[in-house]
């Protein structure tokens, strides 16, 4: 039976509908109308109780599934399939869970500094803060290609963590208004730009961005959707 992903353009949906399109899975996209708050309706609290995408319905699973990191692991794990092998294993959760809990995590404190403050002269401190720690995620993650040799993150073959880390490296040189991490400054990380030209050229993410309403250079020169919320 098929996977039903619930998406909003450029969303985090959008690691996960990489995730399906490259291992040829069946699945329905269902676009939640964010700009109409259909995150918050009462339908799709029912999947989310915290009105927040992605989700992914697995027919075989008792509840829907959310949390990024959740579904692409729980999608390598059923089909065997874009992981490293067992001994490895360890190596893809730590950096799996560092992408979702570290450097996702402080991007979105990024996009939406003034939900993080009490106060709005709070903000320009927290945003330069959140700055120099994304700035700072990036070298380490470059340090971890290059010393696994790469192209990818955990060695030679891509796996869930590269999807997911290049979809971040997209958002950060588009939100908020492209300041997160400009794309002249992500060219100084030379393993990290080569493997988002490696990404961006497999036939699964040009069409996965496609079905969203974007194509081209996704990730090394990446534009807006029509909805730019993330």
């Amino acid at each position: 039976m098929a996977y039903t992903l619930f998406y909003a353009p450029d969303s985090a949906n959008i690691v996960v509908r990489m995730v399906l399109e490259e291992l040829a899975l069946p699945y329905e996209a269902l676009e939640v109308n964010r700009t109409q708050g259909g995150q918050r309706s009462e339908a799709f609290l029912r999947f989310n109780p915290q009105g927040l995408l992605p989700v992914l319905v697995d027919p075989a699973q008792d509840e829907p599934l959310f949390e990024t990191a959740a579904i692409l692991l729980h999608l390598a794990d059923s089909h065997q399939a874009l992981q490293p092998p067992p001994a490895a294993r360890g190596r893809l959760l730590k950096w799996l869970f560092f992408l979702s809990n570290t450097l996702h995590a402080d991007l979105r404190a990024l996009f939406y500094s003034e939900r993080y403050v009490a106060t709005e002269s709070a903000l320009a401190p927290l945003r330069t803060a959140l700055h120099r720690r994304v700035t700072e995620h990036c070298a380490l993650l470059e340090a971890e290609i290059v010393r696994h040799q790469g192209p990818y993150l955990l060695g030679t073959h891509t796996g869930v963590c590269d999807f997911y880390l290049a979809a971040c490296l997209r958002w950060a040189q588009l939100y908020p208004h492209g300041d997160a991490l400009p794309s002249a400054q992500l060219a100084q990380y030379p393993r990290l730009m080569a493997m988002l030209r490696a990404l961006e050229q497999r036939p699964a993410v040009q069409k996965a961005y496609a079905l969203e309403g974007m194509d081209g250079s996704v990730f090394t020169a990446p534009n807006y959707p029509r909805d730019a919320a993330v």
